[in-house]
């Protein structure tokens, strides 16, 4: 088995946290984000979508994170906590893979992650809507009043939401008043160190980019715009 990751991507980092808490041996494969390795036609005939992570299971290749983590649990572990198969309490774990897909990610990392790497800028904006994703993740720890995401067990749904709110501690975004999440974080870094041990070398790797961001100004990437040196 291979994983195509980059080394500091959420997505990426929700994976690896998976195949650790299965205890799936791997391959890891680094692909270089800044030299568009996942833009080349070699990586396409992987995944079209020319995104990161990329699963290589005996020739199986399987794109998206929460695919990915789904399929892992499915077949190496079918019978695992951090998928579970009853149908309420697997329909809440994927509910909360939906909401950090859809809802709580994306405005994080259009206001931590972007201004790093590409010409965006943090605005007003892009924290309201942060704030509001923080603000309905605290409304479903409130109204759950379980230890984690999706019930009192630690499943896939934490892994990628922790690696979303680590990108908000990368850029020293304060999560007190979000007390649940907060105490929801907390609680993951201190019960799963070895998982936590992925994660924080993510978001340490984004930390050091917030305060040195990388020169990108040759670049031409298709979809985002590049920043250029001030002369």
């Amino acid at each position: 088995m291979k994983l195509y990751a980059v080394s500091d991507g959420p997505p990426s980092l929700a994976v690896r946290m998976a195949l650790k808490a299965l205890n799936i041996q791997y391959q890891l494969i680094n692909v270089d984000f800044c030299a568009l390795e996942h833009r080349t036609e070699d990586y396409a005939k992987m995944n079209p979508q020319k995104e990161i992570p990329v699963l290589d299971d005996d020739g199986f290749h399987l794109s998206e994170s929460v695919a990915i983590m789904q399929y892992l649990c499915n077949k190496y572990a079918p019978l695992s906590t951090l998928y579970p198969e009853d149908p309420v309490e697997r329909a809440l774990v994927n509910q909360r893979l939906c909401f950090n897909m859809g809802f709580y990610y994306p405005p994080i990392m259009m206001h931590s992650m972007a201004p790093i790497f590409f010409d965006y800028e943090r605005t007003p904006m892009t924290l309201k809507k942060v704030e509001n994703g923080l603000d309905v993740f605290e409304t479903y720890l409130q109204r759950m009043g379980t230890k984690y995401a999706a019930g009192e067990n630690v499943t896939i749904a934490d892994f990628a939401l922790v690696a979303s709110t680590l990108c908000l501690e990368a850029i020293d975004f304060d999560l007190t008043p979000y007390s649940q999440v907060k105490k929801w974080y907390a609680s993951f870094k201190e019960e799963y160190p070895e998982l936590w041990q992925i994660a924080e070398s993510g978001m340490k790797e984004i930390n050091a980019f917030e305060h040195n961001p990388p020169d990108l100004s040759q670049m031409e990437h298709p979809f985002h715009p590049t920043r250029k040196l001030k002369a």
